[in-house]
């Protein structure tokens, strides 16, 4: 009986010390920051294989570095600043770490008015930091065959609001990869997979060093 007994103590003992967590596994593994780029068919990859997409590319090259994150492919294509504020709302819904505001290609190709397009983002801006929504604002360049007048004053809405919200500006979310035939589609205006690659390349300085400053204020 008392041999039964010790045996049994001994069993509950080992049950209690493969059950109760080590000190390793008793911390939890956060969850990847989500970065959810707001944009249109520049970071939804139009006409590319799904991997070869701004978002994947970007999050391979950002896990490659250590960085643990998620980037789904949120761009709609034909994606306005006026339809991107109508989505906002349910984008946020997703619980954003970090904000990419990747718009205004197409308002620029539509000839909408930089009026419009200022007061899209600026409302788009004022609702992240109502959020606290980190974000990085990649600026967009109209067309130049709109005329000088119109690019100065569509040019100018990047920077401004940058400033007036405080926000990281990347200056030209296709720095590298404009005007180049060899990184463009046959219609001249989407990045191939090498062009996204070049986006990813120089974007990539501005996503980190945001993404350590998102780290550091956690602490």
């Amino acid at each position: 009986m008392g041999a039964a007994f010790n045996r049994l103590g001994l069993l509950i003992l080992l049950l209690s010390c493969l059950l109760a967590p080590s000190g390793a596994m008793a911390q939890v593994t956060p969850a990847p920051l989500k970065i959810i780029v707001l944009g249109d068919s520049l970071s939804a990859g139009y006409k590319l294989p799904r991997e070869a997409a701004f978002t994947s590319q970007l999050e391979t090259a950002l896990k490659a570095k250590g960085y643990a994150v998620s980037v789904p492919n949120t761009g709609v294509s034909g994606e306005t600043t006026s339809g991107g504020l109508s989505r906002l709302d349910w984008i946020l819904a997703d619980k954003p770490g970090l904000m990419i505001v990747e718009l205004g290609a197409n308002d620029g190709l539509r000839g909408i008015d930089p009026a419009r397009t200022r007061e899209n983002l600026d409302k788009i801006l004022t609702k992240l930091a109502e959020k606290n929504v980190p974000v990085i604002l990649a600026g967009m360049m109209a067309p130049r065959n709109l005329g000088s007048e119109y690019g100065k004053v569509f040019d100018a809405i990047y920077p401004d609001l940058a400033k007036k919200h405080g926000v990281t500006l990347y200056p030209f979310f296709l720095e590298g990869v404009a005007m180049d035939p060899k990184l463009n589609q046959e219609d001249g205006m989407h990045p191939t997979t090498e062009g996204v690659a070049v986006i990813v390349k120089n974007i990539l300085p501005t996503v980190t060093a945001t993404l350590d400053k998102i780290k550091a204020g956690a602490k």
